[in-house]
């Protein structure tokens, strides 16, 4: 066998066992919609054999805990938890319709994946995410799309009672002070207990009762509901 072949296989092998270079990144998040608050964001660095959420599987406890009630901390710790590296609450509390929030020089170190999530205000268990972005190697500025996701833990009843931990229905709050109050409840017939897309909100137009205690035209939304700008250095 020629020896420079087996060099070449040996470089090879050798060059894809080593891990991937640290990543330094900016990341900027918009909320692009009309009337909805996101809460404080995790925004997550890691390998491909975690991930926060996977659209068609069911949420995790800790994925519960994030959408209904804006609870990122077991997400966290399950990700520092397996080495990767986090950034939360980059807004220093809820990013308002139409703002931006930045964070700068985020060291991923070896993680070459990109996740992000948060609960969106008012809903019963909505939350803006990306799900395992790979982080390019090249350097450059990089936008992305983000859409709201159902967790599919609870049922969208859209009524605004300060429930917020996992399975107790309702909604913590509608902030902005366009919520509603005395809602009979939306009679949610979805079957689907999986992560998927978010069929957004229906709202009426009651502010004293009426089915539900969003406003619909308030707090309706059309996909995508953020925008993310990833800088690599």
């Amino acid at each position: 066998m020629n020896p420079r072949v087996i060099s070449a296989a040996a470089l090879l092998c050798a060059l894809t066992g080593l891990p991937s270079q640290a990543a330094q990144i900016d990341v900027q998040l918009a909320n692009l919609s009309h009337g909805n608050y996101f809460t404080p964001l995790l925004v997550a660095g890691h390998k491909n054999d975690i991930a926060l959420f996977h659209t068609g599987e069911t949420a995790s406890a800790a994925l519960q805990k994030m959408a209904e009630g804006g609870d990122i901390a077991d997400l966290s710790a399950a990700v520092t938890g397996a080495g990767g590296a986090v950034l939360e609450n980059p807004a220093g509390g809820l990013l308002a319709p139409g703002m931006t929030t930045e964070l700068k020089s985020l060291d991923t170190g070896d993680n070459g994946y990109l996740s992000v999530v948060g609960m969106i205000l008012p809903t019963n268990d909505g939350f803006v995410g990306l799900d395992s972005w790979k982080i390019p190697t090249t350097a450059g500025t990089y936008t992305l799309y983000l859409n709201g996701y159902d967790a599919g833990t609870e049922a969208n009843d859209e009524i605004v009672n300060g429930a917020g931990a996992p399975g107790m229905p309702g909604i913590p709050a509608a902030p902005g002070g366009a919520g509603g109050e005395n809602a009979t409840g939306i009679n949610d017939t979805s079957t689907n207990d999986k992560v998927h897309i978010h069929p957004g909100v229906l709202g009426d137009m009651d502010s004293t009762g009426g089915p539900s205690d969003l406003n619909s035209q308030v707090h309706r939304w059309l996909n995508p509901i953020a925008k993310l700008t990833v800088t690599v250095k």
